[in-house]
């Protein structure tokens, strides 16, 4: 996405900056064209020179936070200068048209307050999340798991960015509300294991009654699987690959699967063989197999796109991330959801299935802003439904 928005960077910088030319300052134009879509499209250079090794992942992490800001703050004023011309126009259509110098300041003016909002909304992201407790009501839950916690710890990419305090964070808050059973659907890392193992290694101290389990997301399949998985094993962390572990509570059988994601086949520098791909894709059909018979079948799934086909394989509760809940207000529904198949944050009822998507508790470098969307770690309250 961050590619396709670089490609929109050069007609929002002429349609931000056009009054100059009202006022024949054609060489003022011009470098504030281009210093404007050089510094938008920084993000989409930084993701080229992360999957080139142009440059050590510990600088890039840092540069992304600043140039999503930047990219952010571009969108929000290019939002603004709409506004604006729409306001002179409908001035010119009473009479009264909006003068160059006018226009040339509410320009300035727009790009100081995107920055600033935009700047907030990288604090925002950058915080360690809460704890967000809220009730999942579900028809299909047996009895005996009426009231069961279940922890979700989606998208925390681990960087250079979100580092090991930061994940550490997470760790005590997600223990402190005395889960049942924690669950990571997928994008845990980013960036190659030699630099980056540091900052998962809290995720160890995760522990509840009836395990903790994670599912490779996309950024898992970036940064060189195989090596990541063999990290997350020696963390303790049940993962799950198009899988099914089965756990005994109250005399009830629930299955906890995980699968495989669709960018399977992207390759990575960090692959063992760089010209091979690692992992596997997703294979639901695999993993309803192995929990026939189940009470109850929770499935993590990172990408919630696929959710119908998963229900029609007798999935009661499938868990999701990836889309950070939608980052930004507005881009939410506009953007976030569209390729998800509606699908952006919160339940839903997928035929006789629930589909949950968190927030996320972490965010990707390269867009770490958040306006309206706050990051968390959700607490899921499984509730039975009234007969």
């Amino acid at each position: 996405m961050i590619f396709y928005a670089s490609l929109a960077v050069l007609p929002m910088a002429v349609w931000l900056w056009w009054p100059l030319l009202l006022r024949e300052r054609r060489g003022a134009f011009w470098w504030a064209v281009v210093v404007t879509s050089v510094l938008g499209a920084l993000p989409a250079a930084l993701i080229w020179a992360m999957r080139n090794t142009t440059l050590s992942y510990d600088v890039i992490a840092h540069l992304q936070v600043a140039s999503g800001w930047i990219l952010a703050a571009l969108a929000l004023a290019f939002i603004l200068a709409l506004l604006r011309d729409l306001l002179g126009l409908l001035q010119r259509l009473v009479g009264n048209g909006m003068q160059p110098r006018t226009r040339i300041a509410t320009a300035v003016l727009g790009v100081a307050v995107a920055l600033l909002v935009s700047g907030f909304g990288v604090m925002q992201a950058l915080r360690i999340p809460d704890v967000h407790e809220q009730e999942i009501v579900l028809p299909s839950l047996p009895a005996e798991f009426d009231g069961l916690r279940v922890a979700v710890i989606a998208d925390i990419h681990a960087s250079p960015v979100n580092n090991a305090r930061y994940v550490q964070g997470i760790v005590d808050r997600t223990l402190a509300a005395q889960p049942d059973l924690i669950v990571l659907p997928g994008d845990m890392v980013d960036g190659d294991v030699p630099t980056q193992a540091a900052n998962i290694a809290p995720l160890a101290m995760l522990s509840a009654k009836y395990g903790v389990f994670a599912a490779p997301g996309n950024h898992e399949y970036y940064s060189g699987y195989d090596a990541w998985a063999r990290v997350f094993r020696s963390l303790r962390l049940t993962y799950l690959e198009n899988q099914t572990q089965r756990v005994k509570i109250r005399g009830r059988t629930l299955a906890v699967s995980g699968v495989g994601d669709p960018a399977y086949g992207r390759l990575s520098r960090q692959n063992a063989d760089p010209a091979v791909a690692e992992g596997l894709p997703p294979d639901i059909e695999a993993v309803a197999r192995q929990a026939r018979g189940a009470d109850f079948h929770l499935l993590l799934a990172h990408q919630p796109r696929l959710a119908r086909e998963n229900a029609a394989q007798g999935v009661h509760l499938q868990v999701s991330g990836h889309t950070h809940g939608g980052h930004v207000l507005g881009m939410d529904r506009w953007l976030v959801a569209p390729v998800n198949n509606g699908f952006v944050r919160g339940a839903y009822d997928v035929d006789r299935m629930k589909l949950f998507v968190s927030s996320g508790a972490g965010l990707w470098a390269g867009f770490a802003v958040r306006l309206g969307v706050p990051s968390r770690i959700d607490m899921l309250v499984l509730r039975r439904a009234p007969t």
